[in-house]
């Protein structure tokens, strides 16, 4: 995972995390980094009104586990404003508009990410505008389970 995101963006995700813990009424986040990430996206979707920066920690997280497990550059993925990265094997391009393009808002993103949405049903309802080559994403995703309601663990990869 140290790989994926670099040490200032890892100290800034689980600054983030712990704020939005902590605007939850929720103890400081302690586990490792991959896990942060993933305890990042879920403390913004239990969130009201989730905090900004933790909105852009998790999406940049989130999009960074993404293109480590789906290394490539045949697939540009775009969450505005926060981020976009190049994933999945394939054809690499050098200039202009990637030969695959998928693109969704932050929220979706994060619920596709824990699977709290299913890459078809974020598709057919036009939450996800995916182009081109290799742009389904259902192979990769969700990069972790939701958690469940009990509060058990839920960020083991399926």
């Amino acid at each position: 995972m140290s790989s994926a995101l670099g040490a200032g963006a890892m100290r800034r995700l689980r600054e983030s995390l712990d704020e939005q813990l902590s605007a939850l009424g929720e103890p400081p986040f302690e586990g490792d980094d991959e896990s942060a990430v993933a305890a990042c996206v879920e403390a913004v979707l239990r969130a009201e009104e989730p905090l900004r920066a933790a909105v852009k920690a998790a999406v940049r997280g989130s999009l960074a586990v993404l293109a480590a497990r789906a290394p490539g550059h045949s697939l540009e993925v775009r969450v505005p404003p926060h981020g976009a990265v190049q994933a999945v094997e394939g054809p690499r391009h050098t200039r202009g508009t990637p030969p695959g393009v998928v693109e969704t808002d932050p929220l979706t993103w994060l619920r596709l990410a824990v699977g709290r949405l299913s890459w078809e049903e974020a598709v057919s309802k036009h939450e996800v505008r995916a182009g081109g080559a290799r742009s389904d994403l259902s192979v990769h995703l969700p990069l972790w389970r939701a958690a469940p309601p009990d509060g058990a663990d839920g960020t083991a990869r399926h």
